[in-house]
């Protein structure tokens, strides 16, 4: 199984789109600094994530995810959880 995942940084609001086989490994990578492009944003939460069947499903939905629409959807599904922070 792999995942598509969206974090948010505590410290200063910006999200990371990533996809892994692994969710509970990677979160834990992001928010130990293991992960360059994470490092210096922690701590980060986890709020999305979506189940893929295999990793080029995981892959093309991140791809979707970062782009233009794909940045859309995400912000009308999770924009209940946004306005609350």
């Amino acid at each position: 199984m792999y995942y598509v995942y969206l974090l948010i940084s505590e410290k200063d609001g910006n999200f990371y789109t990533g996809s892994t086989n692994d969710l509970k490994r990677r979160f834990e990578e992001h928010n130990s600094g293991r992960v360059i492009s994470t490092k210096n944003r922690r701590p980060l939460k986890l709020i999305y994530y979506k189940a893929c069947l295999g990793e080029t499903d995981a892959r093309s939905r991140e791809k979707y995810l970062k782009s233009g629409m794909g940045k859309k959807y995400l912000k009308n599904r999770l924009k209940n959880y946004l306005n609350d922070l």
